[in-house]
């Protein structure tokens, strides 16, 4: 299972592995960097978006510092560390998943009171 893991979660996310920007546990890098370990655990937290779904002003904020730590880092000289990488993709993907799921919800609402109309 290990090897598949190393092998396609570089692949699935486009990670670039960076040993500076990924996790180490017993001396092992982890198959992916902090960020995408980050996305990949807030993908995993967003199947409870049955339990409790953000209004989508949360949902579109909690992509905000993903964004904000990538644009700075691009444009100065700032460096993040690993834990503030994991926690930015952690909220992001949970933000973006619940961003896709209200849209979804209410395009799915739309339809139906569109499909209501042309019956009646």
């Amino acid at each position: 299972m290990a090897a598949f893991l190393y092998k396609w979660l570089p692949i699935v996310f486009g990670c670039h592995c960076r040993p500076d920007r990924s996790f180490f546990f017993r001396g092992k890098q982890f198959p992916v960097c902090a960020r995408c370990t980050g996305l990949g655990i807030g993908f995993l937290f967003s199947l409870s978006l049955f339990l409790w779904r953000p209004p989508l002003f949360v949902a579109v904020l909690l992509t905000v510092p993903l964004i904000a730590d990538g644009v700075l880092q691009l444009k100065t000289t700032y460096e993040s560390r690993n834990f503030r990488r994991f926690i930015t993709g952690l909220l992001f993907a949970y933000g973006l998943i619940s961003f896709i799921v209200i849209c979804d919800m209410y395009a799915y609402g739309l339809g139906q009171r569109v499909k209501e109309m042309i019956l009646s």
